[in-house]
């Protein structure tokens, strides 16, 4: 018998087990939680839990299994740290151990990908009650018909209170996010970050999906009455959710998508939003799709009222709520589209130099997707406390198994097929840097963003307002300042900025050299001056 059937095999004996609840309801599921002491009822019947000390992902503690079906495929460094599978194994039998004593254990079986031509099965195993609950929202629910014939192609087995041996295990930390490629299994211990599950599945659909022509990206999409597809690309924290949000469109998911020959699809069934300084007035879709059922993480609970209080970051700044797209009344059900004629690329620019909106040309399109340019926001990994300039290449270099360049040349071939107009949009600093200047306002960046998307901007006039980035900027956006358009005004002093804006500059030069030899032309194009 080889190692993956026995693997099967142990994970088909532990599932016999009476102490096994399987595909629970979502009441089943709320009742089992309050019961067991793991999370608080909310005033709006959402469950509130904490996640001790990892409010967000853990990167150093993330590997893949080093086996010789993808050893020459995986770009291995920082990011994809290789494990042996000696290690794999011995901690996965560890595993299966500590979860034999456990009292109950809860599986959810569903799946990732919304077109059921590019659908990947997943079993998610466990250890508490409330990431089963997390699982069965993010995750797709399968009907009655598919849960009956339904088989894993992947399974995550998470038990947050199983801690790792360095020592032994070969591992960094007593935490641990572990892919198996060709066992198909996910482990996960040493953290009850609930989003971990989710990543770990968006990385093995970034692996799988490529070898199916189906480009994988992190973002959200939204489309309009006449079929118009917009995505939404960032990381954590730089407005995907909130701007893909939009009543007078529909939201086709919120953070992970495929791109195949028949148009966009979403990843997940759920959403997972950033809920830090939420309110209905701002981002009332949101606020009013956390109800009975949702999962708020993080999320300061008043003990008396049990009113979450959004405003208080005393936990984290990742204050996260976990919710089925089907709790937001202007979606697409099922969660797929055509072929997107716009691209949003956001970026929370702590330099505070980047323009709210600039129109960007196909080597500025591949350079800056290439680049990643963001900052890392408060939370999102563990020790980060406050906004940090960073490079992620195509804004989710931690997902992503394959070369950057993978990712790359297959955008740029969607792009030039399908004519998409890209945009660079700053959600982040405007009149100076952190600490100085002020975010943009939300309300200004959704009227860049809609104008945009209905075309407004392809013939305004545009001005290339320094010498350092070369991006095209709109002159005029109907209900924004025009003096808001053109960064260096915002600066009450012109040298800094200039100075700020060449600092930046460098730092993407020396980033991008990684790139130069691959992508020569996009290099000398694409980027600052």
């Amino acid at each position: 018998m080889s190692s993956v059937d026995i693997i099967a095999e142990k994970i088909s004996t532990l599932l016999r087990q009476n102490h096994f609840y399987h595909n629970l309801s979502v009441p089943c599921l709320v009742e089992k939680i309050l019961a067991r002491n793991e999370a608080v009822l909310t005033s709006t019947g959402a469950i509130g839990a904490t996640t001790g000390k990892y409010t967000g992902r853990s990167p150093k503690d993330k590997y893949i299994v080093k086996e010789p079906s993808i050893l020459e495929k995986i770009n291995w460094g920082s990011i994809n740290q290789p494990i042996s599978s000696e290690s794999f194994e011995k901690l996965y039998r560890k595993i299966i151990n500590y979860l034999h004593q456990k009292e109950e254990i809860f599986v959810f079986d569903g799946y990732a990908g919304a077109d059921i031509n590019h659908r990947m099965g997943i079993r998610v195993i466990n250890e508490y009650a409330w990431h089963n609950l997390f699982a069965r929202q993010l995750f797709i629910r399968p009907t009655e018909d598919e849960l009956a014939s339904h088989t894993p192609d992947f399974t995550v087995i998470s038990a947050p209170t199983f801690k790792a041996n360095p020592l032994e295990d070969g591992t960094n930390s007593e935490t641990f996010i572990i892919i198996s490629f060709e066992k198909r299994i996910v482990l996960i211990g040493g953290t009850e970050y609930a989003g971990e599950m989710k990543k770990a599945i968006f990385s093995c659909m970034n692996y799988l999906l490529p070898q199916k022509g189906i480009l994988p990206m992190h973002c959200s999409a939204n489309v309009g009455i006449e079929g118009d597809v917009a995505l939404f690309f960032g990381l954590s924290g730089t407005g995907k959710t909130t701007l893909s949000a939009d009543v007078t469109r529909k939201l086709i998911g919120d953070d992970e998508h495929g791109w195949s020959s028949s148009g966009v699809f979403n990843i997940e069934g759920g959403c997972y939003a950033k809920c830090i300084s939420l309110s209905r007035e701002k981002e009332p879709q949101i606020f009013d799709s956390i109800r009975f059922g949702s999962v708020l993480e993080n999320v300061a609970i008043n003990e008396e009222t049990r009113v979450a209080d959004y405003e208080d970051g005393s936990l984290t700044e990742n204050t996260r709520a976990a919710y089925p797209i089907q709790a937001m009344d202007n979606i697409v059900d099922p969660s797929l589209a055509g072929h997107p004629t716009t691209i949003i690329f956001l970026t929370a620019d702590a330099f505070g130099v980047l323009p709210p909106i600039s129109k960007l040309t196909r080597e500025q399109a591949m350079y800056h997707f290439l680049s990643g340019y963001t900052s890392k926001l408060a939370g999102t990994e563990r020790g980060i406390t406050s906004p940090e300039a960073t490079f992620s290449t195509c804004f989710g270099a931690p997902f992503l198994p394959l070369p950057a360049t993978t990712y790359a040349d297959m955008l740029g071939g969607l792009i030039d097929q399908h004519h998409v107009q890209v945009y660079l949009v700053n959600t982040g600093w405007t009149g100076g840097e952190y600490g100085v200047g002020e975010r943009v306002k939300l309300k200004y960046t959704r009227a860049m963003i809609q104008a945009a998307i209905e075309g407004d901007l392809l013939h305004t006039e545009t001005i290339k307002a320094d010498n350092v980035f070369g991006l095209e900027i709109p002159l005029h956006v109907p209900g924004v300042p025009d003096d808001v358009l053109q960064p260096a005004k915002t600066w009450v002093d012109q040298n800094a900025y200039y100075i700020k804006a060449k600092e930046l500059a460098l730092k993407f030069k020396e980033n991008f050299k990684q790139f130069s030899n691959v992508a020569e032309e996009v290099y000398e194009k694409g980027g600052p001056l």
